[in-house]
């Protein structure tokens, strides 16, 4: 029943924004920071602030222990949920895809680049904060795996950070800009995998629905914004959004 009323409400869309969050991420094996067993309960969250790395060299070295110690950058893979997420783009219904994820797996995926909006940026590039030059993540890590001390910008010995928003730090302003805008303008959003608790990012469902568009929940439990959406299921984000893409084609076959 909820899958249909899903399938239903994309195939009367015509313009659709997928706001995903750490749900879709954790099934690709990544773990969710916040949970029990997640990456704060292995590291101390307050290490993780952009005023500690910018004044701590040994913050710096912490924060790229994490990163060389996980496999977030070079093992992980698509879902079903990212590969449900990238048909509904081949399928003409997809707007954009607004995350709060930084492993760009949409992208891996299928999702066009120009139709990801990362609010918390993407692991995949490190910038250096003097010179503004990008460098692979992946290079730098198997440096590191070398025992390699990266800290400093191999060209003007600046500071090398990951290309992600760390605590205390504000949002890209062009990226928010044009997700607040997307949302604004679609029909309806679906929201996969987010507990909606993290701001300013779970603001963007709320302009969507003030702007009119319906809302629909796929989530594993209950989220703040529940009682303003048309649809709820609780599940998981590959197997859901799988048997909906399979019943939106199948519809569109008939």
């Amino acid at each position: 029943m909820e899958i249909d009323l899903l399938c239903d409400l994309i195939l009367q869309a015509k313009k659709i924004v997928v706001f995903t969050g750490a749900g879709v991420s954790t099934e690709s094996g990544i773990p969710d920071f916040r949970s029990p067993g997640g990456i704060w309960d292995k590291y101390d969250p307050d290490e993780f602030t952009i005023q500690k790395f910018l004044s701590s060299a040994e913050a710096r070295r912490k924060h790229w222990k994490m990163l060389s110690e996980s496999s977030l950058i070079t093992e992980t893979k698509p879902n079903p949920a990212h590969y449900a997420i990238a048909e509904l783009d081949r399928l003409g219904k997809l707007d954009c895809v607004i995350t709060q994820n930084v492993d760009n797996l949409h992208q891996k995926a299928g999702v066009p680049e120009n139709k990801v909006f990362e609010l918390h940026g993407n692991m995949k590039w490190t910038i250096c904060l003097s010179c503004h030059q990008r460098f692979p993540t992946e290079e730098l890590l198997q440096r590191i795996k070398q025992e390699t001390d990266v800290l400093a910008c191999p060209n003007c010995q600046g500071i090398l950070k990951p290309d992600v928003v760390l605590f205390g730090e504000a949002l890209p302003e062009k990226t928010l800009t044009e997700a607040t805008r997307r949302s604004q303008n679609c029909d309806l959003l679906i929201i996969i995998g987010s507990t909606l608790v993290i701001y300013p990012a779970a603001y963007i469902p709320m302009y969507a629905k003030n702007a009119g568009a319906k809302l629909a929940i796929i989530n594993l439990s209950a989220t703040p914004l529940d009682h303003y959406a048309t649809l709820v299921i609780h599940g998981k984000a590959g197997e859901i959004m799988s048997r909906v893409i399979g019943k939106v084609k199948l519809s569109q076959l008939k």
